[in-house]
């Protein structure tokens, strides 16, 4: 007899089940069968890796539902092109969205493992860099988190950008293998290669129905292979799909060439393909980095757009409505070769007609930029481009051609336009500018904070917000509270959820319901409490991996992001400098103790910043081990940071520094991060500064500085920074100080070319900025020393922040630019009869 007992208690799955027996099962299960290790011999990494694929399999069911519902209903999509995501690792945020943090550390525990422990194996994922690529990171978890049907594309970096390393105050660069034990969490699809052409030329003909065709003949082949990681939203059904494009040769080994006797060259093609997803950011100060660059581009775009059409096909939906299905956002320039690809497939390979394919095309892209300074928008040499791209640079002299007609037309009176606007910039040699070519075959563009939107449209986009004053919307940006709050300050979550319930990780607005408790004496211990087993936390790792002790009580006065001179890194060192020389002249100075921490790497190419670093560095050298500083003043450079990192940073900060130059900053979101998590800010009213001021309260936001318009103002009345060096004695003793080779051991000439910069040009005026920035810093000294209200202020920042979420963002790019309804995924119970089991008696 074979059936089911009756009244048999609910078995689990050991691939869905949540139970803690099961967890523990399944763990052991993935260690023995995937690991193929036993616990006597099994390192930490085995375990890290067993449990990483116990979580995947408790992903599966939904994502293969979520990609079967999509696959039958045929939604509108998202799809989200951008050539960083930089994920964070995922073991912990995906146990954040599963709801099993808990459940799974008990289960551990109970294996005689530390959750904790297993977490710190997970290699940071070598993806992304700056807050673009982590911009994406949260932004597909807010898709999938508000049941978008979406998929997000870009490479599959095999190094990241490097691994940070300090020597002698140096940055030196170290390869990221982030790979050289496996990816658990991806999934490879071979059976979904695509090609991609490189060079060669281009042929004309007549096809048979006697219209005029262009055939691309290329140099060389390139093979795209999709990796899939699923995207799990905060206690949803929904999984959707991050697609990563590796590079490979056709053919991987040429066995005619081998047996010629050119062993190396019997390889040489896999090698060259297989250079185009190598390395994330190659040095693009040579011609070939260049060349590199603009290969990756145009190789994870061709691959993610003929996907594209692929899915179309299966899904039933005829090209002519390729708009209507796909919304694709183009994350900064990067991908922005993708709209004269996307009339490269339509006309070449679908025999579309020019007006047909170029209507789809400005119906389907919208461009999100990222920068307002001029050299940071893209520009390709039209000479490579067309070597590289002979079709595409085709086509974009065509789009060009029709576009300038369109300007001559609006603008008749104004020649000068043509020259300012073409997508050709014919001042000298020959460039295609990438931002041109996204403003005209996009349907939306978008800034990323209020300031910066209404900036672009004054400056940078001035000439194309007056052609299409209507593609022109402001969404500014947001982050994840699941990584940034819940996955990094599990103290704060539990306090919050203590207090308001957790609703408020779906709907960070609901942190509002914390200003009730902002006059409860009680509530505020247990906030001050939080941060400050936070911050020993933190004392303790510095102490452990850079050797210096810091003091929990201090105020922990954190810079943490990309070294830049518009960041200003070197404005704060100049403040560090500025107390030193107090605490020199005067040894009993009344200061509240300050710990300086910074973290953040310079590009590989980029001296000035370097050079920044290395001054960081040779000061914390000389405060940290003078007597007649103490306790007082501490600075630690925090080497390597990055999401995982950045983790164990934003919970502790008592104080963010956003510094830029005002008009510089497109919007920022660490600024966001710190401030979800307590800490103050003390910055200009740059980026998104403004718009979290007004949030949080002015009298909670610690302002100084010059405006975006008093800094242009400035510039056009003749700024000199020597007026400031010799107007002002602190800080011409400061900046002698440096000069004089003190922190540099007696060498005058090391932070020469720094000093000169300030001097003689201060291009992100610096110098101009110095001494609001110190009397801030003393207003930052006094309201410290009043613990309670500041926590009370702390309180309000965290309290403040529902508008930062990301989850709302991406609301507002559905509401303005997407259209992209919310599509509900329903998974079944998992029972013996869905599950194929049946008993035998």
């Amino acid at each position: 007899m074979t059936g089911i007992l009756p009244n048999k208690p609910r078995i689990e799955d050991d691939r869905t089940g949540i139970d803690i027996d099961t967890l523990k099962r399944a763990f052991l299960d993935n260690l023995f069968y995937i690991q193929a290790k036993f616990p006597k011999v099994s390192t930490k990494n085995d375990y890290y890796m067993a449990l990483a694929y116990t979580v995947r399999d408790r992903l599966l069911n939904r994502w293969l539902h979520t990609n079967q519902t999509y696959l039958e209903r045929a939604p509108r999509i998202v799809a989200y092109l951008s050539a960083e995501f930089l994920m964070g690792p995922h073991l912990g945020n995906n146990l954040i969205d599963l709801g099993l943090y808990e459940p799974v550390k008990q289960a551990i525990a109970e294996l005689g493992l530390d959750l904790n422990e297993l977490l710190e194996q997970e290699e940071e994922p070598g993806l992304g860099n700056g807050g673009l690529g982590r911009l994406a990171a949260c932004y597909i978890d807010s898709l999938a988190t508000l049941e978008i049907p979406s998929v997000a594309y870009g490479i599959r970096y095999e190094y990241g950008i490097f691994d940070q390393e300090i020597k002698d105050g140096w940055q030196v660069e170290v390869t990221d293998r982030w790979l050289r034990y496996g990816n658990p969490w991806e999934v490879v699809r071979p059976e979904s290669e695509l090609m991609v052409k490189f060079g060669g030329h281009t042929e004309t003909f007549i096809d048979e129905y006697g219209v005029y065709r262009v055939q691309w003949v290329p140099y060389k082949v390139v093979k795209g292979v999709p990796y899939d990681t699923p995207i799990l939203g905060f206690k949803t059904n929904t999984a959707n799909t991050l697609r990563l494009w590796k590079a490979e040769a056709p053919e991987s080994f040429d066995f005619a060439v081998f047996n010629q006797g050119d062993y190396f060259g019997a390889v040489h093609q896999k090698s060259e393909s297989e250079n185009i997803t190598k390395v994330l950011y190659p040095n693009d100060e040579t011609y070939q980095g260049k060349q590199l660059r603009l290969e990756q581009q145009y190789f994870f775009v061709s691959c993610s757009l003929q996907d594209m059409i692929r899915l179309a096909k299966m899904q039933g939906v005829a090209l002519e409505r390729f708009h209507e299905h796909f919304a694709i956002q183009l994350n900064d320039t990067h991908p922005t070769i993708a709209i004269a690809e996307l009339m490269r497939l339509l006309l070449d390979e679908h025999g579309f007609d020019w007006d047909r394919a170029w209507d789809i095309t400005t119906k389907t892209f919208a461009y999100t930029n990222h920068t307002l300074l001029p050299e940071a928008l893209e520009r390709w040499s039209v000479a490579m481009l067309g070597g590289l791209l002979p079709r595409h640079l085709e086509l974009i002299y065509e789009i060009n051609s029709r576009f300038l007609d369109e300007v001559r037309i609006k603008f008749f009176e104004d020649p000068d336009r043509i020259a300012r606007m073409s997508i050709i910039d014919e001042s000298g040699e020959r460039y295609v500018r990438m931002a041109h070519l996204a403003c005209v075959g996009s349907y939306a563009i978008n800034g990323v904070a209020e300031l910066h939107s209404r900036l672009l449209k004054q400056t940078v986009l001035h000439d194309f917000y007056e052609m299409y004053p209507e593609k022109f919307v402001n969404v500014t940006n947001g982050v994840t509270p699941r990584r940034f709050i819940a996955l990094s300050n599990p103290r704060l979550t539990s306090l919050i959820t203590s207090k308001i319930g957790d609703g408020w990780l779906k709907n960070l607005g609901e942190l509002r319901k914390l200003e009730s408790l902002v006059d409860d004496a009680g509530f505020r211990n247990d906030f001050y409490q939080v941060k400050q087993a936070v911050k020993q936390d933190l004392a303790d790792y510095v102490r452990a991996n850079h050797g210096v002790e810091i003091n929990p009580e201090s105020i922990y006065d954190i810079q943490a992001k990309r070294i830049h001179e518009y960041k200003r890194q070197h404005l704060n060192a100049l403040y560090i400098i500025t107390l030193y020389n107090r605490l020199k002249a005067n040894p009993s100075l009344d200061i509240a103790p300050r710990t300086f921490l910074f973290g953040g790497k310079a590009a590989p190419g980029y001296y000035m910043a370097k050079l920044i670093v290395k001054l960081i560095n040779s000061i914390a050298d000389v405060t940290n081990s003078d007597p007649d500083v103490g306790d007082r003043i501490k600075v630690v450079f925090l080497t390597d940071y990055n999401v995982k990192f950045a983790q164990r940073v934003y919970p502790a900060a008592n104080l963010s520094e956003q510094i830029s130059t005002a008009g510089k900053e497109a919007s920022g979101t660490g600024n966001m991060k710190f401030s979800m998590n307590g800490a103050l800010t003390i910055g200009t009213l740059d980026g998104a500064n403004v718009e979290i001021r007004e949030a949080v309260g002015a009298e909670n936001f610690f302002l100084f500085g010059m405006t975006a318009e008093e800094v242009l103002a400035k510039k056009a009345e003749g700024y000199n920074p020597w007026d400031y060096y010799h107007g002002n004695d602190e800080l011409k003793g400061v900046l002698d100080r440096i000069a004089s080779g003190f922190f540099s051991h007696g060498d005058t000439e090391l932070f020469k070319p720094l000093l000169d910069s300030l001097l003689y040009q201060d291009i992100f005026m610096v110098l101009a900025d110095y001494q609001s920035y110190v009397e801030c810093q003393e207003r930052v000294d006094g309201a410290f020393r009043d613990r309670d209200n500041w926590t009370r202020m702390s309180i309000l920042n965290a309290a403040r922040m529902g508008h930062f979420s990301s989850d709302r963002s991406i609301r507002d790019y559905l509401s303005q630019i997407w259209k992209a309804p919310a599509v509900k995924i329903d998974v079944p119970e998992y029972s013996q009869s869905n599950g194929d089991v049946k008993l035998s008696l």
